[in-house]
């Protein structure tokens, strides 16, 4: 299982929102690449950075908070916020990140989507699939994607998408545990995927249930930066590739 800490930057500072309320946003630092370094001192190897001031924007806004945590760490890095084309997808790479996490676009364009899979390979894309009450919601969660989880992935399967990551916003920022339940119709349905659980991972139980019941990773974001998980004690589980 691959512990992934997230960043999530609005005007270049590290911040998290609850429930992916725009209006509810704590700053957590104001050096992102400061905090990067402390997860690789912990012995952390992947990240996920989310713009998402360009999330909400429809375009990159942040990519030199990327390209800052890219020249001064060894992180595997995976960016996502605003990439809606081609050109996007090749900033984010020269920028320095490892993989492009597409969510909103896969919803609205999948032919798109299909197009840059054949050019750079299915591997070098995360597919965000962002869900309340099981329904996909898009553009910084603001918008209803007008279909189903279980259908959304299937679409991805249908692409030779197989990395995905699921987020139930109910969850994200509220430390109350992560959407077990959720995720194991999701791995009944879809056994293929290789799912990574996002929002709500509150403690240390949390990931080993994650770890057990098959997820390939956990992206965990306010429970590190409010103390409730240490990173260090992640890294000595042996739960990082």
């Amino acid at each position: 299982m691959t512990i992934i800490p997230a960043i999530d930057i609005i005007g270049g500072k590290c911040v998290r929102l609850t429930q992916g309320d725009y209006a509810q946003q704590k700053v957590y630092s104001d050096n992102p690449v400061e905090i990067a370094k402390q997860f690789e001192d912990a012995g952390i190897t992947r990240l996920h950075i989310v713009d998402l001031d360009g999330a909400k924007a429809g375009t990159i806004i942040n990519l030199s908070v990327l390209e800052s945590i890219a020249s001064n760490t060894n992180l595997v890095i995976d960016f996502g916020g605003g990439i809606k084309k081609i050109q996007d997808v090749e900033s984010v790479f020269n920028a320095g990140a490892s993989i492009a996490t597409i969510g909103s676009l896969a919803v609205k364009h999948p032919e798109l989507l299909e197009e840059w899979l054949m050019e750079y390979g299915a591997d070098k894309f995360l597919i965000g699939a962002d869900v309340l009450d099981e329904k996909i919601k898009i553009s910084g969660w603001l918008e209803d994607g007008g279909i189903d989880i279980f259908h959304f992935i299937g679409m991805m399967i249908g692409l030779g998408v197989t990395n995905i990551f699921c987020t139930d916003i109910s969850k994200d920022g509220a430390m109350q545990g992560p959407s077990i339940e959720l995720y194991k119709k999701i791995m009944a349905e879809h056994p293929e995927i290789k799912l990574i659980a996002s929002g709500g991972v509150t403690t240390m139980e949390d990931v080993i249930k994650l770890k057990e019941m098959g997820c390939t990773g956990a992206i965990i974001g306010k429970a590190i930066y409010e103390g409730n998980i240490d990173v260090k004690e992640l890294a000595t589980l042996n739960l990082k590739p």
